[in-house]
């Protein structure tokens, strides 16, 4: 077992989640979702150029180019890890057109249709936390790179968990960078009136540590999700658990 920090009010004033991996189970939904949207558009790529294209692999590419990534930055670095260009597009495009946005677009639609249907799951643990530091006084917020945050969180009744939330459409609004870009940490932070130094950043995400690092916040927790301990230790995170009640008391 981890040695186990103490997160107290003395220490820390606010505790950022990831959303995603740390406080819902939604990982699968997302993957399953990326695997279809990217397969069924290689599919087509590969009649039309007469190429054979190798299809997303759910072990190897959700975790290295759209885990925990804006989803239209999740797209260009996928097809980039392909070889493929497409045009920016726009955020109207329709899902499905042949630009990054469309197929972004489509993504969200085949997420948000799995949400409708009661899919999502929590992460007993993480919840478990959030619930700890709120009654230590500490103020909590949930930064996430998706765009359907809060229709995630109201679906399990957790909205009210967090004070502040910075998600994919707060990013857009205020052209934050995505992580690892430490922007929406830092947003979040500012929206919470507190320093980054008083802050702990809990993130499954290796891309997610790495944001959390260079925001220069006080503490960087990784939750061991995916067996990627020594990933999550060498992206940022000063202490990696498998089980976020470890750090209660």
């Amino acid at each position: 077992m981890s040695p186990k920090p103490i997160i107290t009010p003395d220490k820390f004033d606010a505790v950022l989640f990831d959303l995603d991996g740390v406080i819902t189970a939604t990982a699968k939904i997302h993957a399953a979702c990326w695997k279809r949207m990217f397969d069924d558009f290689l599919s087509r790529r590969a009649v039309e150029s007469g190429r054979t294209l190798q299809p997303f692999d759910l072990a190897t590419d959700y975790k290295h180019y759209v885990d925990g990534k804006l989803r239209y930055d999740g797209v260009q670095s996928f097809l980039a890890s392909r070889g493929i260009e497409l045009p920016f597009g726009t955020p109207q495009d329709p899902p499905g057109t042949a630009t990054v946005c469309g197929l972004g677009n489509l993504k969200d639609e085949m997420v948000k249709e799995k949400i409708r249907h009661g899919e999502v799951d929590i992460h007993p643990d993480g919840v478990a936390l959030a619930r700890h530091v709120r009654t230590l006084g500490l103020k909590t917020a949930v930064v996430s790179a998706s765009k359907n945050c809060q229709e995630v969180l109201e679906a399990v009744g957790l909205a009210e968990l967090f004070d502040v939330r910075v998600d994919g459409n707060v990013a857009d609004d205020l052209d934050l960078p995505g992580k690892p870009a430490p922007d929406t940490f830092l947003q979040a932070a500012a929206m919470l009136q507190v320093q980054p130094e008083r802050a702990v950043v809990v993130e499954d995400a290796l891309s997610g540590v790495a944001a959390g690092r260079a925001g220069g916040f006080g503490l960087v927790i990784g939750v061991d999700r995916k067996g990627d301990a020594l990933a999550l230790k060498e992206g940022g995170a000063d202490l990696v658990v498998a089980d976020l009640r470890e750090l209660i008391d």
